[in-house]
């Protein structure tokens, strides 16, 4: 007797072939039949007009955390996603030095500070009971509803063996040595591969470059040939260049590492502007230096552009412009003297608007910015309106009109920067990057910054947009694209298909109404702390392993998901 049977679904399998109408019955977590279905089966539905697919995969999340006290990685969940890939960008909270308990505090505060997460969520809200990288992956073991893969970070390794020196310090040959035999130890305890940052945007909670970014050249290729050396591995890296353009070290350094492990290197995200044509090339450019080098070297890249909220108050991307952060760290009075300082604005506006900024260019054009929530009578009203339009009015210049709207706020107001990059010719060379080998869907940052912008619902947003908007691609591509392309990136067994055979992870969506609702600010993080959120429209349901865990954009308290091990839930994808 099969457990469940979707009847008379329009099947899109993931392959990137025609959808076709069919029954699928599930049977003990696996899809047991594709076709016409008259076994028995304890129950059933009626899927007449709505599309069955596989569970979408999210190749760059940071869960590490968030799943501890939200088992259903929510919102992306909710959106679709089966499968999430965390531990990414050298950040991981694991391992942990047993002789040194203050490191979880660092971590915590690392955490924080880099991946934008609340301080006081990871202190409440995750158990923090573990030493080696394995323990970290058996706290999870048994309580998540989605399916979950994780590398292993080089901060961590770093701090483990070297302590404090980690930040500044370069490992003697002796604490080299430990640090590998560490690594090895993560992965045989299922990590999926080596994660690293040498990213200028990176800092501790000290505000310190984190300790990845003091690594050299021998260390990294150390690190990536030990990679090589376990079954169904991989290498996440991020370089500085990752933000703009690659230097030409960057991209030899990428080809080197990944061609040293024998395993792909993926790194995010590409930032895809017709204003700016050179960059694309010139980032692909380390993808086919490694082929030739025997490596492979992909890019990950979103297929929406994901609204964020910005503030001159609190820690956001205006903060890693070169020049203003010593300027938004200062206290809020002494804040926004400066800020009303005419001098000091314009050489703001200097370095946001110079070649150092790389992508960060794009956040400089504040007559674009939308006014978001207000808490002052002075801007009463402003709420939805354009930065531009006000300054108009005022006969003020943009920059020096949203100061002063901040500053009414004591620096609170809400920013809403609108892109730059939302023109037929960007999203026409979005089209066209898509096609290339080495790009693959993806960079939500999902668990992350997580007041600041949601980027889990790409998934939902992106098919209602093939469907009904700019319909870049056909649906049944859409669907490759989200789930057997990062699939097969990672080697993941029997996922990313609607295939009989495979785990019954999957999705079945209305195509008239997949979409995602608007980004709303939500306090349901350990000690009330806010983030944002998003609404899923139109997907009816959601397997993880043949067990339904959402019914109409609600959890239904079903935890079937599975830590995924390298090795015995991936295959080796070689590069040679």
């Amino acid at each position: 007797m099969l457990d469940h049977v979707i009847r008379d679904a329009t099947v899109v399998d993931g392959t990137g072939a025609p959808g076709r109408r069919a029954d699928v019955g599930i049977r003990d977590g696996r899809i047991a039949v594709i076709g016409t279905v008259s076994e028995p089966s304890r129950t059933s539905e009626d899927a007449t007009g709505l599309v069955l697919a596989p569970g979408f995969v999210d190749p760059h999340t940071h869960y590490d955390a968030q799943l501890f006290w939200d088992p259903y990685a929510t919102p992306s969940l909710n959106h679709g996603v089966t499968t999430v890939a965390g531990g990414n960008c050298g950040f991981t909270l694991a391992p942990l030095n047993p002789e040194r308990p203050e490191d979880a505090d660092y971590t915590r505060r690392m955490m924080s500070r880099v991946e934008g997460m609340s301080l006081v969520a990871l202190e409440e809200g995750a158990p923090w009971n573990w030493h080696t990288f394995g323990e970290y992956l058996d706290a999870l073991e048994g309580r998540i509803a989605v399916n979950a893969g994780f590398m292993v970070g080089h901060c961590a390794l770093r701090r483990y063996v070297m302590g404090a020196d980690a930040v500044g310090g370069k490992p003697t040959g002796e604490q080299l040595a430990r640090m590998l035999t560490l690594f090895h130890e993560a992965m045989d305890g299922g990590a999926w591969g080596l994660s690293t940052t040498q990213s200028s945007t990176h800092s501790d909670g000290d505000g310190r470059p984190v300790a990845s970014r003091h690594a050299g050249p021998d260390e990294l290729l150390a690190l990536s040939r030990a990679v090589g050396e376990h079954e169904g591995t991989q290498i996440e890296a991020i370089v500085a260049g990752c933000l703009d353009q690659f230097s030409d070290a960057e991209i030899d350094l990428f080809a080197e590492m990944s061609a040293a492990a024998g395993r792909p290197l993926n790194w995010n995200v590409l930032t895809i502007d017709a204003a700016v044509p050179e960059r694309v090339p010139r980032q692909l450019l380390a993808s086919e230096r490694a082929r030739k080098a025997g490596g492979r070297v992909v890019a990950l890249t979103m297929p929406i552009l994901t609204p964020m909220n910005m503030s001159l108050g609190t820690f956001c991307a205006l903060n890693l412009i070169p020049g203003w952060g010593p300027v938004l760290a200062l206290p809020v009075p002494e804040r926004i003297a400066r800020l009303r300082d005419a001098d000091v604005r314009a050489e703001m506006l200097r370095r946001a608007g110079s070649k150092e900024a790389g992508v960060f260019r794009r956040l400089a054009h504040f007559g674009r910015y939308v006014i978001g929530d207000t808490y002052s009578a002075a801007n009463e009203g402003l709420t939805g309106r354009v930065v531009g339009d006000i300054a108009a009015e005022r006969g003020q210049e943009p920059f020096e009109c949203l100061v002063e709207i901040c500053a009414a706020d004591e620096l609170r107001t809400v920013l809403w920067p609108m892109p730059s990059d939302n023109d037929p010719d960007s999203w026409s060379l979005r089209a066209e990057t898509w096609q290339h080998p080495d790009v693959l869907l993806g960079g939500s940052d999902a668990g992350a910054h997580l007041d600041r912008m949601c980027g889990a619902p790409y998934t939902t947003r992106f098919l209602g947009d093939c469907l009904r908007g700019r319909k870049l691609v056909t649906l049944e591509r859409a669907v490759r694209m989200l789930t057997d392309d990062p699939a097969r990136l990672f080697g993941l067994r029997g996922r990313g298909r609607v295939a009989e055979g495979f785990h019954a992870d999957l999705v079945l969506f209305d195509p008239e109404r997949i979409d995602a609702g608007k980004a709303t600010l939500v306090h349901d993080l350990p000690g009330d702390s806010p983030r944002l959120d998003s609404k899923a429209i139109g997907v009816r349901a959601v397997w993880v392993n043949g067990v339904e865990v959402i019914r109409d954009d609600t959890v239904t308290g079903a935890v079937p998901g599975k830590v995924l091990r390298s090795g015995r839930d991936t295959r080796t994808v070689s590069t040679r």
